[in-house]
């Protein structure tokens, strides 16, 4: 068992330390060699982990991911906040982690974009990455005007809204190069309460 379980934080680590090495080297230029040398492991125990860097990336951003899905499931099942309190809440804890990870960002966006070179996939992968914030942020929409404490407004609409304030969030830190998006925090507390009628 705890070969198991040495394997696993070994994975772990090598998804940390991978990407500290995207952040550092972008995509195009991260190779298998240099994940291995940041690791302090060789290419062929990399190999025994994951078979390629794609695979590496790809799962480093999954790692992080969860972490992010975590802390809104806290805020989600949080019984002393209201629904208003939980959107704001969730808004402002991603605004955090964009601004803390505004390199990475950098990394995935040109990743992306190497993606969309050659297909469709971006898309899909954007799409499948956000469908669990989506549907966090339009559950606490409908939870809020089923207590009454949001107007009843269009969820889609509503849900588009707010996804639409991370999205600018990405591209104020990612395109623009702007180290906070401390206006966006402004603005989201005011659209929250707006929908709440306060």
């Amino acid at each position: 068992m705890s070969i198991v379980v040495e394997h696993e934080a070994r994975r772990k680590e090598i998804l940390k330390k991978a990407l500290d090495v995207f952040v550092d080297e972008g995509f195009e230029n991260a190779t298998f060699q240099k994940i291995a040398d940041r690791c302090g492991i060789t290419r062929t125990t990399l190999y025994i982990y994951f078979k390629n860097k794609k695979e590496i990336f790809n799962y480093s951003i999954k790692q992080l991911l969860s972490k992010v899905e975590e802390d809104i499931r806290t805020i989600y099942t949080d019984s002393s906040l209201g629904s208003a309190e939980k959107i704001t809440k969730v808004l402002l804890d991603i605004f955090q982690r964009l601004e803390e990870n505004r390199r990475l960002l950098s990394v995935i966006l040109d990743y992306l974009l190497h993606l969309s070179k050659n297909s469709a996939e971006p898309e899909k992968l954007v799409r499948r990455r956000t469908l669990k914030l989506r549907h966090f942020l339009a559950s606490l929409v409908i939870e809020g005007i089923k207590s009454g404490e949001l107007k009843p407004v269009n969820i889609k609409t509503a849900d588009d809204y707010l996804y639409s304030l991370i999205e600018a969030a990405i591209f104020r830190l990612v395109v623009l190069q702007r180290k906070t998006v401390g206006d966006l925090r402004k603005t989201a507390v005011f659209a929250v309460k707006q929908f709440a009628g306060s």
